[in-house]
């Protein structure tokens, strides 16, 4: 190969092996080293942004089930304390989540409260998730009506 350079650099190895008669066969192979540099870079360059999605939507749902089950209890002794005849409202704000909506509504024999709290998808521009949880409770026969 006169005349001719080959890109990339070149190594010599010798690799043995055995013949089909069972003799040891020794060869020198020439290798090209270095033909594939940089395809890590590109794959991780392609891959990462898929890989912080996946990060950052995993976060986001571990945070939606955290919040959820602070507004079930919160549901739980806004409906609990209804049923006693307190203010559920006021016992279900304390116990739920910030910027959450307690509502409480006493039907016959039954107080139902419902908590709503946003949850903020990680990412400053993505849109709020809503969680909502309800709970019901039996009235108490001792609950005045005038406390309702």
């Amino acid at each position: 190969m006169i005349g001719r350079r080959r890109t990339g650099r070149c190594r010599r190895s010798g690799t043995t092996g055995w013949t089909a008669g069972g003799r040891r066969e020794s060869r020198v192979v020439d290798r090209v080293v270095g033909g594939d540099r940089g395809s890590f870079t590109a794959e991780l360059a392609a891959g990462l942004p898929a890989l912080l999605l996946l990060l950052l939507t995993g976060l986001t749902a571990v945070n939606a089930v955290s919040t959820r089950a602070s507004c079930l209890h919160a549901a739980r002794e806004a409906a609990l304390a209804a049923a006693r005849g307190a203010d559920g409202s006021a016992d279900g704000l304390r116990a739920a989540p910030p910027g959450a909506e307690v509502s409480v509504s006493i039907d016959g024999d039954r107080a139902q409260a419902t908590v709503r709290a946003p949850v903020r998808a990680l990412g400053g521009r993505l849109p709020r998730i809503t969680v909502v949880a309800t709970a019901v409770a039996a009235v108490e026969p001792g609950a005045t009506e005038g406390s309702r």
